[in-house]
């Protein structure tokens, strides 16, 4: 059927809204009518080819909707149902076995590969003209979106379909780097490093946590305004201190107990880490260019017990971990919704460029009504 879909048609070059071609779905895929869909930076570093996902191609990672059309072998979900669309795997290899998806051996292939890892075809196409689709398994900048029933979750109607969106990716990444991979005791320290939604949702697990020392660090002070608001002890701005690292360890009584890198920006791990005390943790969820390195002293890591973990999607099975998240938002003890900017879908621009500038922390894309 015709869409409509804000297509990246080449390094750089901005999003526009056309409209293309979506396939019917194959036997074990589904077709969700957008809701909404969250802006990412995920979605900007491969805009910019930071990744190489092929384009043009229909970016968006964090859709949510409802279902219109099931696949043959589709057993889990059914048209009318609410859904938050995540990350893709292949539920097959030995991580996923395991229960831990988001390091599914064939993660780069069904997530940026924009095709099916299956056949390699793409789902969406233009004047006859294949583009690359299903990125992250779903491709959600668009009015209708196929995914997968793997990466498909079932929400309930209690609450807002249109904010849900962003469980999938940067709500779950920074809240499960601390809940599932920190796992910080509670009266522990913490320094999250990126006050974005990434950075701030993680500070909203380390309250869950019960963490008592919570230090955000951030060069914009309406976001370190707003890490105040959620719960953060302490805030440092590298632009009005001399030196970060020693800022971050004397607000924490001489270093952090864990700590979180959010921004992407290598030099700011190497300083994250630096900020631990003995036998402390850092959790590195920000994604710089494809082989982009860091520097670590060696023997400070050694002498110190200081360890350095790699976090994708917050190690989340979302299947699990989403509904948890919602559930706490129920309760009061997740309001991710703080964090939330909407835009109508045609402004997709305007909300790529508030991303971009800091103005909006988690832009929505209103797509449809719910």
């Amino acid at each position: 059927m015709e869409i409509q879909a804000a297509v990246t048609e080449a390094e750089g070059a901005p999003f526009s809204i056309e409209t293309v071609d979506l396939e019917d779905p194959q036997d074990n895929e589904v077709v969700v009518r957008v809701v909404g869909a969250g802006v990412c930076h995920t979605d900007m570093i491969v805009r910019d080819q930071m990744y190489p996902t092929p384009l043009p191609a229909v970016l968006g990672h964090e859709g949510s909707g409802i279902v219109e059309d099931v696949g043959d072998n589709v057993s889990n979900v059914e048209p009318g149902d609410r859904v938050v669309m995540t990350f893709d795997s292949d539920q097959e290899c030995t991580s996923c076995n395991a229960g831990h998806p988001a390091y599914c051996e064939d993660f780069f292939a069904h997530n940026f590969g924009g095709a099916r890892p299956e056949d390699g075809t793409s789902p969406l196409s233009r004047d006859g003209e294949t583009i690359s689709g299903r990125f992250f398994g779903q491709s959600s900048f668009a009015t209708h979106a196929i995914a997968t029933e793997r990466n498909v979750v079932p929400v309930d109607d209690d609450v807002p379909l249109e904010l849900l969106g962003p469980l999938g990716c940067g709500i779950q990444t920074g809240a499960g780097a601390v809940i599932n991979t920190l796992d910080p005791k509670a009266g522990s320290s913490i320094a999250i490093f990126g006050a974005g939604s990434v950075g701030l949702s993680a500070l909203l697990g380390a309250k869950i946590k019960g963490c008592t020392d919570i230090v955000s660090v951030d060069l914009k002070e309406s976001r370190l305004a707003k890490a105040e608001e959620l719960g953060a002890t302490a805030t440092v701005n590298p632009g009005e201190v001399d030196d970060v690292v020693e800022a971050v360890r004397e607000v924490t009584d001489g270093g952090a107990d864990h700590a979180v890198e959010s921004t992407g920006v290598p030099d700011v791990a190497e300083q994250a880490v630096e900020t631990l005390t003995q036998r402390g943790e850092l959790a590195v969820v920000g994604a710089p260019a494809l082989g982009s390195r860091a520097s670590f002293d060696v023997n400070n890591l050694i002498l110190n017990g200081r360890s350095i973990t790699g976090v994708v999607e917050g190690d989340s099975n979302p299947k699990e971990f989403i509904p948890d998240l919602i559930e706490l938002y129920r309760q009061g003890k997740f309001p991710f919704d703080e964090l939330v900017s909407y835009y109508d879908f045609d402004e997709i621009q305007d909300a790529v460029e508030a991303s971009e500038d800091g103005s909006a922390i988690k832009p929505i894309l209103r797509v449809s009504e719910p």
